[in-house]
């Protein structure tokens, strides 16, 4: 497959074109002679190489006409090149975890695979051809423009997001920041073959993009592969010519509204902000989590805490040229958006009044600098994330932001909200003139080379070890236990990059009869527990994580409870006291009771007026045919509504008195820690801590269920859902189950799916579609989804691709070629995803849950290895009736012109 590339691994390199520009923290630049930029990031601690390509070519490079013409040109490049196929079906044949984005003023591409010569050399080969040979063709725009506006239709039917873009226009007079990165639906459709051709031959070349390969790998072999392949494109002769539009400098407030069906309402402020390399951009970030932060923000406290708001939040717009400071909150329908337009504005103007304290400061520097620490850890997510720190002028950028975070100081703080939140600077809902008007002069973009020139950072991330995925070498370094009260432990110690550490504690309780109508209050009993303890409330919690460098979550429903931490070595046994404590000793605070409640309830009449909420709802209550109150059982939203209305503070403490304990729980710890340290801590924490209630496994049982078409109406939403469904009468014991679980990945498990080949890639009618196939570890029942998006105008269309497609899989059944490449990616993906220490601590709970070890994961897949096409085929014309399947479809289909 790779000659030319063979014969290169067995011969010394040559002489390389190359220059070795900088180093920073572990991460080294190279330039190549056809103006090619190169970071390396080795890191041998995780069995697997990230190759990300970025170009710097964002919708700011779009002209009139061309909206979305970046986004459009980002899925044309999965489509093929002169000499290969489609690009995604390769990817997934290489069992790669692989994407594209677009962002303003850059587009990346993606793909982590498992560490090998094979597979790193690959991903060069596929860049370096679809850099220049991609074919964008007009056969290929006619399929995936309607897939990009399948996209595009989508994001309409969400109000809060078309609403931050009628913000950003109105922001914008005359910058292309002003247009949403997806385009309109004119240009989307209209776009000539030869403007997409032209911009991709203009931008898409060696001297505009910036190569990062992350990852365990050979430094010297991979430059001479690079080399090889990227270093061979020649540089081009045409000169880029720079964007060059300014902004003018906002003279007054601006007003937009939006009027659409919904159930929600919401208010969005913005600010001119300097460019994202500007040194005030570091105290910009804090004052916005000073103002935004949950639960310690001013606009937490001022909105939700005080009732008037369900949420509120905020985001730094870090761009190339001068972005925006956004400020948001959602409201429910009776609530006043006048009331809380008015305590948005009086928070936002009070940071100028009553400039931020020092303990506000350190908060929120210290919580900025954590996830800066935490991402540091993570090469393949660091790897990616350099693509928009190299957009903003250099990919060093990302270490001197953190730097500048460091060193910000109240006063610096106080100094840019007096800069920038000011009334002339606002877009949102009004206009007041002013006869002494006062504007925010907005800095001009530094010279970044300048800045960055003499930066060196700081020393390189500890390594880890070089870690083996295999289920044989995970069992053997795995330390298993059981405490007195029954709680299981899977300890994984292992060297990990930065010392991190992962752990997930899951608690089980209950039966089918004790847990009978007690839904609502366990929702809300997980929901409520990180809102404060005997100890600690809400925001010392917080500050307690912060400090740590740790992340904990806790959830809760009504057969089990989850908490899930990921920090370093040395804040893992106080994250773990911590979790103890907020598992253990919950305060039930009564205003954060009515916080959840009130979020509760928004998120659901929301969810009364979108397709895919609608659509789901049917279909899980039809597949689930239980009585009311019933565990097993799916509520309609008005039951959901009626039940959290009438819910008490004192029935979810009850449900947490009665059910919560660690009598059927498990405890796992992946990363850089001592076992028999956290053993011993694990006994004092939990090991005393017994559930009062009967525990039985709530299992779901096969019955015959009628089959319906069902359609409901969304009036006002631009994209429709489609949804369909089965169950089966097997469970993961049954001798078909590897069969199944194999053929759903050839169904509609990815871009190498036949459903996804069929409707996406070749009719263009969805932007995502997909099935689902899942059974029950230890009893008989499972479920066949199948799922996808559309224009309400293409419901039919989709329905019946779906239809037809899933009758050729089960009449005439796989080819034996089709089923060994899609065999041999669907193994490395699983080897891939055990490298991914939270996904292996998921692994690792499920088996100790039910008594298992790793070898169960090699059995399934010796089983699948073992699979022929004939097998795989007979178990799917076996199970897979489509006589049996029900369909679910929602959308605005009478504004279409669709009846059913």
């Amino acid at each position: 497959m790779f000659p030319l590339l063979v014969a290169l691994c067995l011969a010394s390199f040559p002489a390389l074109p190359q220059t070795k520009v900088t180093s920073v923290e572990g991460i080294t630049e190279y330039h190549l002679d056809n103006g090619l930029k190169v970071l390396l990031f080795p890191d041998n601690s995780k069995p697997t190489v990230t190759v990300n390509m970025t170009y710097m070519v964002g919708s700011r490079y779009e002209g009139y006409g061309e909206s979305g013409m970046a986004h459009l040109l980002e899925h044309m490049l999965f489509k093929g090149t002169a000499k290969r196929g489609s690009i995604m079906l390769e990817l997934r044949n290489h069992g790669a975890d692989f994407n594209g984005t677009t962002s303003y003023d850059r587009t990346n591409y993606f793909e982590t695979l498992q560490a090998s010569d094979e597979n790193l050399r690959y991903a060069l080969e596929m860049e370096a051809d679809r850099m220049v040979n991609s074919r964008v063709s007009r056969q290929d725009l006619d399929s995936e423009m309607t897939v990009v506006r399948s996209e595009f239709e989508n994001g309409e039917n969400s109000p809060m997001r078309v609403l931050q873009e009628r913000v950003l226009s109105t922001s914008y007079l005359w910058h292309s920041y002003g247009r949403s990165t997806i385009g309109s639906r004119s240009d989307i459709e209209q776009v000539p073959i030869e403007r997409l051709q032209a911009f991709y031959r203009n931008y898409y070349q060696p001297d505009n993009a910036m190569l990062v390969v992350a990852g365990k790998f050979d430094e010297a072999k991979t430059l001479g592969w690079i080399k090889d392949t990227l270093g061979t494109v020649p540089k081009p002769t045409r000169k880029l010519i720079p964007t060059y539009t300014e902004e003018p400098t906002q003279d007054g407030e601006r007003e937009v509204a939006l009027r659409r069906a919904g159930d929600m309402q919401a208010i969005v402020t913005a600010y001119h902000i300097p460019a994202g390399s500007h040194p005030d951009t570091a105290a910009i970030e804090v004052l916005e989590a000073i103002l935004d932060d949950t639960p310690a923000g001013r606009l937490h406290k001022a909105l939700v805490d005080s009732k008037k708001a369900i949420s509120a939040g905020g985001d730094t717009y870090q761009l190339h040229d001068p972005g925006l400071l956004i400020f948001e909150a959602q409201v429910r329908k009776e609530g006043s958006l006048d009331d809380v337009e008015k305590t948005m504005l009086s928070v936002i103007d009070g940071a100028v009044k009553e400039p931020p304290s020092k303990e506000e400061v350190d908060r929120a520097r210290t919580g900025i600098l954590k996830q800066i620490d935490l991402a540091l850890n993570n090469s393949g997510r660091i790897g990616v994330q350099l693509s928009e720190w190299q957009s903003m002028g250099d990919w060093r950028l990302l270490f001197l932001d953190r730097d500048r975070i460091k060193n910000v100081t109240p006063e610096d703080v106080a100094r840019v909200a007096k800069l920038y939140l000011k009334p002339s600077n606002l877009t949102i809902g009004r206009f007041l003139p002013t006869d002494a008007p006062d504007r925010a002069e907005i800095p001009k973009t530094p010279d970044v080379l300048a800045v960055v020139k003499d930066y060196k950072g700081n020393a390189a991330v500890e390594a880890g070890e070089a870690f083996d995925p295999t289920p044989a070498n995970i069992d053997s370094r795995t330390v298993r236990a059981t405490l007195p009260n029954g709680l299981k432990l899977a300890l994984l110690p292992k060297k990990t990059r930065g010392g991190t550490v992962v752990a997930r504690l899951d608690l089980h309780y209950g039966d089918e009869k004790n847990l009978f109508g007690k839904g609502p209050a366990a929702q809300v009993a997980g929901a409520i527990l990180m809102r404060g303890t005997g100890k600690h409330n809400r925001q010392q919690i917080q500050d307690e994580l912060d400090k740590l460098k740790a992340q904990m979550n806790v959830s809760g429903g009504v057969t089990g409870a989850t908490v899930s931490i990921n920090t370093v070595r040395a804040g893992f046994p106080d994250a773990l006291r911590l979790a103890g404590e907020v598992m253990r000793e919950p305060a039930f605070p009564e205003s954060e009771f009515e916080q959840i409640r009130q979020a509760l309830l928004g998120r659901i009449e929301s969810s009364r007026s979108e397709p895919q909420a609608i659509v789901i709802n049917a279909l899980t209550r039809h597949l689930a045919p239980y009585p009311e109150g019933d565990p097993r059982a799916v509520s309609t939203f008005d039951e959901d509504i009626a039940n959290l209305k009438k819910l008490t503070l004192d029935d979810v403490k009850k449900f947490y008195h009665d059910f919560y304990g660690a009598s059927n729980a498990e405890l796992v710890v992946i990363g850089d820690f001592d076992p028999a340290e956290v053993e011993k801590l694990a006994g004092e924490l939990f090991g005393d801590w017994k559930s009062a209630a009967p525990y039985a496994l709530v299992k779901k049982s096969f019955q015959k269920l009628e089959v319906v078409n069902q359609v409901f109406e969304a009036p006002d939403k631009a994209n429709a859902f489609f949804a369909a469904g089965t169950t089966l009468d097997l469970g993961e014991p049954d001798p078909d189950f590897p069969a199944l679980y194999f053929a759903n990945s050839m169904i509609g498990g990815g871009p190498q799916a036949r459903l996804f080949r069929r409707i996406r890639d070749k009719e263009g009618l969805s932007y995502n579609v997909q099935s689902e196939f899942a059974a029950g570890s230890t009893y008989s029942f499972a479920q066949f989804l199948g799922i996808a998006i559309c224009n309400p105008q293409n419901i039919l269309k989709v329905e019946n691709s779906f239809k037809d497609e899933l009758n050729q899989i089960v009449t005439q059944g796989f080819s034996a070629e089709e089923v060994e490449i899609a065999k041999k990616a669907f193994l490395e993906e699983r080897q891939i995803s055990r490298s991914q220490d939270q996904g292996l601590a998921r692994t690792l709970q499920r088996n100790a849950q039910f008594g298992w070890t790793m070898a169960h994961d090699a059995d399934l897949e010796r089983k699948i290895s073992a699979l022929s096409a004939a097998d795989i085929n007979a178990a799917v014309k076996r199970h897979i009736n489509l006589s049996t399947i029900s369909y679910f479809k929602g959308g605005d289909f009478k504004k279409a012109g669709i009846t059913q």
